[in-house]
């Protein structure tokens, strides 16, 4: 019975928030850019369920590029004004658009200089009219049965900031080593904060280029990286010489080899694949996932400098995800 009444409000406020995105117009445009060229802080204020959304919008904000903090509208007219200048922007956050807190700051927001921005479900509200841009966040009914609680207003406050944020973030180009910087404290943030150094193997598979086909695929399994790296010697044959990395073999190579071919006497250069990505110890993983996103691999093999090829080590996307 509940979990009917469950999809029965999901339902309710899907067909709300789908008739709110209809309505985004050139308006959402003008805030975007405004928020952008913001020369000080966003700030947030509204009271509340609203202000609680406004809260989570401005961590949402601040931790993806664009300063951001929070003020309570009930707050600001006993000092937290002091926390605002003229370069900041000014998001009033209320759904009626009538609240008395909020109608309150809007003229010492206007002595200070402050671009304002009303986020309201009435654009014929006071908020509306005596803002500088306005966006709506109306909907017709709310999910609760009496029509009272702040429900599906909330969340189309909250989707509407969440508009804004992605927005702001793929203006700023703003990337995974960014974020990472604002959130040091969390296992992604030291996960991207790494470097590759701290979570390769030195323990790197090798084989000969004459090393058959049985033996390159016992290598693989006796290191579990699924690939190994193919030599002109192996350094154990070098007696103080020089070895050359000419290749390597993955998982791939090998499904492919015995497709391909029906001979026991095939060798690791019949399958190898030349080319091969590799990066410096000292770079950071999200260097390392970014080479591994684009060219669609797991493995990197890992050099002292973006300079040298000697390999001495290798990093996989595990390594990474398990990295804390």
């Amino acid at each position: 019975m509940y979990a009917k009444r469950a999809k029965e409000i999901f339902d309710q406020e899907i067909r709300e928030l789908e008739k709110l995105k209809n309505t985004i117009d050139n308006s959402f445009n003008q805030v975007v850019d405004v928020l952008y060229h913001c020369q000080g802080k966003v700030v947030m204020m509204g009271i509340g369920k609203t202000g609680i959304i406004a809260h989570k919008m401005a961590a949402s904000f601040a931790s993806t590029g664009t300063p951001s903090i929070f003020v309570n509208a009930a707050e600001a007219v006993h000092g937290d004004l002091g926390m605002i200048n003229a370069n900041d922007v000014a998001i009033l956050v209320s759904n009626s658009g009538s609240t008395n807190e909020i109608l309150n700051i809007i003229d010492p927001l206007h002595r200070l200089g402050c671009t304002i921005v009303a986020m309201t479900g009435n654009l014929d509200s006071p908020l509306a009219q005596r803002a500088d841009h306005a966006l709506s966040i109306h909907v017709d009914t709310e999910a609760c049965p009496l029509g009272i609680a702040p429900t599906t207003s909330t969340t189309a406050t909250l989707l509407m900031g969440d508009a804004l944020m992605v927005c702001l973030m793929e203006m700023r180009q703003f990337k995974a080593e960014d974020f990472a910087l604002y959130h040091p404290g969390g296992a992604l943030g030291r996960r991207l904060l790494g470097r590759v150094k701290n979570v390769m193997t030195t323990n790197v598979p090798r084989v000969a280029a004459s090393t058959l086909f049985r033996d390159v695929v016992c290598e693989m399994s006796d290191k579990h990286l699924g690939m190994t790296m193919v030599y002109d010697r192996l350094p154990e044959e070098a007696e103080g010489g020089r070895y050359r990395c000419l290749g390597i073999i993955t998982d791939g190579d090998v499904r492919r080899a015995i497709q391909k071919y029906n001979d026991v006497h095939i060798t690791a250069a019949d399958i190898m694949t030349p080319s091969y990505k590799y990066i410096a110890k000292d770079a950071l993983l999200t260097d390392a996932l970014a080479i591994m996103d684009k060219h669609n691999i797991t493995t990197l093999a890992v050099t002292e400098t973006p300079e040298t090829t000697d390999i001495i080590g290798i990093i996989s996307i595990h390594h990474i995800i398990d990295f804390n």
